[in-house]
């Protein structure tokens, strides 16, 4: 089933969406520290404007979107495109929206694009994100071993 998901640059008011969405992706592992929520909550803000601060810093040219379906938010898809490649720096779905094959759609497109302009597709994923089987059924395979996260790449295709 190919749902139709639209892309909406981010706007400086989506912060608390966004906040959100990162928020959903630690959850599950934030949940055995047998911290209050409260204390829950004040460390994930920190981790999210972390994390925004580096992928400013490091990926200033890069498309930040909103992932939308039926106008509501649904997910975030963060990338960046040189001449040489297409680096997803970020690709998050709200729990409600994982595992109806939404993010392997999207990484489709990507990488249908990367394989137009003869690009390698690249991507950082934790060691134990789920989605790593996504990215390596897709043809991604481990570039760099990084510790706690693995840079993967796909040769473009054509």
């Amino acid at each position: 089933m190919s749902l139709s998901v639209q892309l909406r640059p981010v706007q400086p008011d989506d912060e608390e969406q966004l906040a959100q969405i990162y928020a959903s992706t630690r959850q599950q592992e934030l949940a055995v520290t047998g911290w209050p929520q409260a204390q829950i909550d004040v460390f994930l803000r920190q981790q999210f404007t972390a994390q925004q601060r580096h992928y400013r810093t490091y990926y200033p040219d890069a498309r930040h979107d909103l992932l939308l379906l039926e106008q509501a938010v649904i997910g975030r898809l963060y990338v960046e495109r040189t001449s040489q490649r297409l680096h997803v720096i970020d690709i998050s779905l709200l729990p409600d929206w994982r595992g109806r094959g939404i993010g392997g759609q999207l990484l489709a497109q990507l990488l249908a694009e990367a394989d137009s302009r003869a690009q390698v597709t690249s991507i950082h994923v934790e060691r134990h994100n789920p989605a790593l089987r996504l990215y390596q059924r897709l043809g991604f395979q481990l570039c760099e071993d990084k510790g706690i996260y693995l840079m993967l790449e796909r040769q473009p295709r054509g």
